[in-house]
């Protein structure tokens, strides 16, 4: 295929819509990210970039905690409010009627309209340009418990999460896949079934 080329820019899409909260259960305070994702399994890392001009920042640099909330779709409209205006002018996560939650290990509450919260303690912060990169450990993961089947499974394609792509938020979509499932071998036949006669 024949492809134009554009000047080098952030067009890594889908990436998650989150809502990251931060501060304390008595004084919270939230930002919605973009650029955020997995960066180690173990110790379970992840990174949120920030910039320093945004109210959250110095709370999250001066506390060295957030929890990242992956919202469901239905909340889109509360997660773009949080990520336009500024918390130095007001309550958004008030004046969005969500809910701060007591989080189990950190400081910084969780959401609690939120199916999954991610509790992070920052390790590293490292600037980047227009965002520093808040490096942080997953010291906790909490699941709300319509989302975890008889057998301890998490069934992640019940929360209904949101993708963002170049400017546009996404519900996600079917399943097309799990991971591995390109290379497991081809489920043998029951030789015991017999199709039915017409």
């Amino acid at each position: 295929m024949e492809k134009v080329q554009w000047k080098g820019g952030t067009l890594l899409a889908p990436v998650p819509a989150v809502l990251v909260s931060c501060g304390t259960l008595e004084k919270p305070a939230a930002i919605t990210i973009a650029w955020t994702g997995i960066i180690n399994s173990d110790p379970p890392k992840t990174y949120i970039s920030v910039r320093p001009s945004r109210n959250s920042y110095n709370i999250i640099k001066e506390s060295g905690e957030f929890v990242i909330n992956m919202m469901p779709s239905n909340f889109v409209r509360q997660v773009d409010y949080c990520g336009i205006k500024s918390g130095k002018n007001e309550d958004k996560l008030a004046k969005q009627k969500l809910t701060p939650q007591k989080s189990n290990i950190v400081s910084a509450p969780q959401i609690e309209q939120c199916p999954i919260s991610l509790e992070c303690k920052v390790t590293d912060i490292l600037p980047q340009g227009s965002h520093d990169m808040f490096i942080a450990e997953i010291v906790a993961v909490n699941i709300a418990d319509y989302l975890i089947d008889e057998k301890g499974r998490l069934m992640i394609e019940k929360a209904g999460l949101m993708t963002y792509a170049h400017g546009t938020y996404f519900a996600l979509g079917k399943k097309i896949g799990s991971f591995g499932f390109s290379v497991k071998p081809k489920r043998a036949k029951n030789p015991h079934y017999k199709k039915k006669k017409k």
